[in-house]
């Protein structure tokens, strides 16, 4: 018997890092994955290691016409929801004289207007009791440097799952957010321009980090399946944070 056996969860974002790990990791405990991505390669490639348990569906979380894709899809295999993890996000180096409009709404586009209407657009096939996810990052209680929009995106998804748990609190469905540290994935990489203009940013703060290591992917996971199943019950509107005490001590 896993701890989702017979659920269904969605976890936007699938393809790569820590939202394919929490997919995995679902779908180990019995649930069936719906995972998302924009890149069709990178998602066919995570619903074969993922198994038979995962569905894939090519999808933009910014773009509401393809969050109504998904959401088809998922209607389709009836049961409703039960996990919903909002992984889909993003974003890169950039000082605020360096913030252009294009820049700005690529990144509030993901992490802010993405995660909104991730979770609204799900909210007639979420199943009371049901759990929601949303991916913060230590980033929304930090003022980085040339992370400033960032930084503010993520306070945002931070302050949803506060008003959310509020909101939906009739149905029993918890909302929940998770801020990792940094953690071994290819998106940590992709902040700047090259590993190794990004080195020093990560060196920094592992150095900060009082566990002295960046954290992995699957170690995310295990607290995100925390939240997803019954062991969770009475945790809602909260942040955990997964991230080698850095924002702690």
């Amino acid at each position: 018997m896993g701890q989702l056996d017979g659920k269904t969860a969605v976890v936007t974002g699938g393809s790569t890092g820590i939202g394919l790990a929490a997919a995995q990791r679902f779908a180990d405990e019995g649930a069936h994955v719906f995972v998302t991505g924009r890149r069709k390669a990178e998602l066919d490639a995570a619903v074969k290691t993922i198994g038979r348990r995962a569905t894939g569906v090519q999808s933009d979380a910014a773009d509401l016409a393809d969050l109504d894709r998904l959401y088809q899809t998922v209607s389709g295999r009836g049961g409703g929801i039960d996990v919903l993890y909002a992984n889909a996000g993003g974003g890169s180096l950039a000082r605020l004289e360096e913030v252009t409009e294009e820049y700005f709404d690529k990144v509030v586009g993901v992490n802010v207007k993405g995660t909104l209407f991730t979770v609204q657009k799900a909210l007639p096939l979420l199943n009371d009791g049901a759990s929601v996810i949303l991916a913060s990052s230590i980033a929304g209680s930090a003022g980085m440097e040339a992370f400033g929009v960032y930084c503010a995106s993520k306070a945002a998804v931070r302050s949803f799952a506060r008003t959310w748990a509020n909101e939906l609190k009739g149905r029993a469905i918890r909302v929940n957010a998770i801020s990792p540290g940094v953690i071994d994935t290819p998106g940590v990489s992709g902040l700047g321009p090259d590993r190794q203009q990004l080195s020093p940013l990560v060196e920094a703060l592992v150095d900060a980090t009082p566990l002295g290591r960046m954290g992995g992917p699957e170690e995310v996971a295990d607290a995100i399946l925390f939240l997803a199943s019954d062991q969770s019950t009475y945790i809602t509107g909260t942040e955990l944070f997964i991230d080698g005490g850095v924002n702690q001590i």
